[in-house]
C-alpha cells in the first residue's frame, strides 16, 4: 500500500514536533504497535489458510468448512506495548490459533518480569498501578500474582535439591514467624531455616520447612528431611543456635559429632535481663572480657572470677550463665580465623533480616507456598553476595583490621 503525504502536512507534523520534541517518540510508537498488529492478524489468516487447507474464495468438495470474519482482541507484547489484532475464525469454530492463543493476554516474559519485580519487593498492588507504565497495558494485582505461581515448581525442586555434594561442617539453625494466611484466618507461621558453611568457608542456604521452632519433634523431622536429600551427618563437626527449647538436643541426637555453639549475644541478652538496672554495666563488661579472650583456659579463669565476684550481689546472674558456658566457648575448638563467624548466629540472623525487610511491606503473606516463593528468592540473592566473603576470609579493609594490616604490609615487606 503506497501512503502518501502533502507538503502542507509534513510542515505541520514538523511544527508540532518542535513545539513538543517528545511527540516523535509517540508517533512511533504508535506505528510500531500498528504494524505489529498487522503483522500477527496477517500470520493468523496464513495459519486459517493452512487449517482449512485452501485460499480465500477457493472451493473445495467435501470440505464444507469455510472463513467466518474475525473479531478484534488486544495482545500486549515486551517493549512494544498493547497492540490491537483481528482474528480470523471459522464457521464451525474449530480453528484455534497458536499464534496468540484465547487464554494469553500478554507474552511470557511479560509474565516472568512481574514474577521478578514481584521477587524483589515491588507489591502485587503498586505493580497493578504501575503496569500501564511499565508494559502499555493495566494489570490487576490477581493477574500478577497468578504469574507468580508459574515459580511455584522451580522452587520446590531448589527446596528438594540434592545435598549429598556438598561437604557441610558447620550448622546455623534458626525459625523465623511471618503473618501467613491458613484458611480464612491470619496465623503467625514460624519457618524453619538452615545454613550450612562448607569445608571451602561457603554458605548455603540448606532448608526451609514451616514448623514450630520451640517443638523438638519438628527440628527432628527437618533435620531427616536434610539427611534424606543428602546431607552427610558425619561431617558436620558444630552447630549455632541461639537456645531454642528442644533444639540442642535433637541436634546432639541427628549430627553426634557435632558441638553445640549457643549464640553469645542470646546468652548476654539472657543473663543481663537477670540484673538490676545498677549493676548491668559492670555484669556486661565481666561478659565481654569472658568471652572475647584468646582462649578457653582463660575464659574459663575469668568465668571462675566472675562465680566469685557475683555469687552474692546476683545468685540467679551466675547460675544462668554457669548453664550455658560451656556451649558459649565451643568455637575455641576451631580455627581462630572464623571465631567471630561462630561465637554468635550473626550469620543467619542477618538472612533472617532479608526475610523480613523483604516481606514487611506485604503486612501478610499469601499462604506457604507465597512464602516459599520469597524465601527462595531472597536466599538465592544472598548466597551470591557470600560467594565473595567466605567464613574466615577477614577482608583486611576492615576499619578495626586496617591499622593491623599497616603494621604488617608495608613497602618494605
Amino acid at each position: 500500500m503506497k501512503v502518501e503525504i502533502s507538503v502542507p502536512e509534513v510542515i505541520g507534523i514538523i511544527n508540532e514536533i518542535q513545539k513538543q520534541p517528545e511527540k516523535i517518540f509517540e508517533m512511533i510508537r504508535v506505528n510500531i504497535r500498528e504494524s505489529v498488529g498487522q503483522y500477527l492478524s496477517e500470520m493468523m489468516r496464513v495459519e486459517l489458510t493452512h487449517f482449512l487447507g485452501r485460499d480465500r474464495y477457493q472451493h473445495s468438495e467435501g470440505n464444507d468448512n469455510y472463513r467466518n470474519g474475525s473479531y478484534d482482541r488486544h495482545f500486549t507484547l515486551k517493549g512494544i506495548g498493547q497492540v490491537k489484532v483481528d482474528v480470523p475464525r471459522d464457521r464451525k469454530g474449530e480453528f484455534k490459533t497458536q499464534v496468540i492463543p484465547r487464554s494469553k493476554q500478554y507474552e511470557d516474559e511479560i509474565g516472568h518480569d512481574l514474577s521478578l519485580l514481584f521477587l524483589t519487593g515491588v507489591s502485587t498492588r503498586t505493580l497493578s498501578m504501575i503496569s500501564n507504565r511499565l508494559i502499555g497495558r493495566s494489570i490487576s494485582h490477581m493477574e500478577v500474582s497468578n504469574a507468580s505461581k508459574e515459580l511455584s515448581d522451580a522452587v520446590e525442586k531448589w527446596r528438594n535439591r540434592d545435598l549429598s555434594q556438598e561437604k557441610i561442617k558447620y550448622l546455623f539453625i534458626d525459625g523465623v514467624c511471618f503473618d501467613m494466611r491458613i484458611g480464612d484466618s491470619i496465623e503467625s507461621t514460624p519457618v524453619l531455616v538452615a545454613i550450612g558453611v562448607t569445608q571451602t568457608g561457603h554458605r548455603l542456604v540448606l532448608g526451609l520447612q514451616s514448623g514450630d521452632k520451640e517443638s523438638a519433634s519438628c527440628w527432628r523431622e527437618f533435620f531427616k528431611d536434610l539427611k534424606r536429600r543428602g546431607l552427610d551427618a558425619t561431617t558436620v563437626v558444630l552447630g549455632v543456635m541461639d537456645g531454642l527449647p528442644g533444639l540442642e538436643k535433637v541436634l546432639k541426637e541427628k549430627f553426634p559429632k557435632a558441638k553445640l555453639q549457643r549464640c553469645q549475644v542470646h546468652v548476654s541478652r539472657n543473663v543481663l535481663a537477670k540484673v538490676p538496672r545498677k549493676l548491668k554495666k559492670s555484669v556486661a563488661n565481666d561478659l565481654r572480657s569472658i568471652f572475647y579472650v584468646s582462649s578457653k583456659k582463660k575464659a574459663l579463669e575469668l568465668f571462675a572470677d566472675f562465680k566469685k565476684k557475683w555469687k552474692k550481689e546476683a545468685a540467679s546472674v551466675v547460675k544462668c550463665l554457669e548453664r550455658s558456658i560451656e556451649s558459649c566457648l565451643a568455637f575455641f575448638a576451631f580455627p581462630d580465623e572464623e571465631w567471630i563467624s561462630l561465637r554468635s548466629s550473626n550469620i543467619i540472623e542477618r538472612l533472617n533480616k532479608e526475610y523480613k525487610r523483604r516481606t514487611k511491606p506485604m503486612e501478610i503473606v499469601a499462604g506457604e507456598n507465597a512464602c516459599y516463593k520469597l524465601l527462595a528468592f531472597i536466599s538465592l540473592k544472598m548466597e551470591l553476595q557470600w560467594r565473595s566473603n567466605p567464613v574466615g576470609k577477614v577482608r583486611y579493609n576492615l576499619p578495626c583490621l586496617k591499622k593491623l594490616v599497616d603494621e604488617k604490609f608495608t613497602q618494605k615487606t
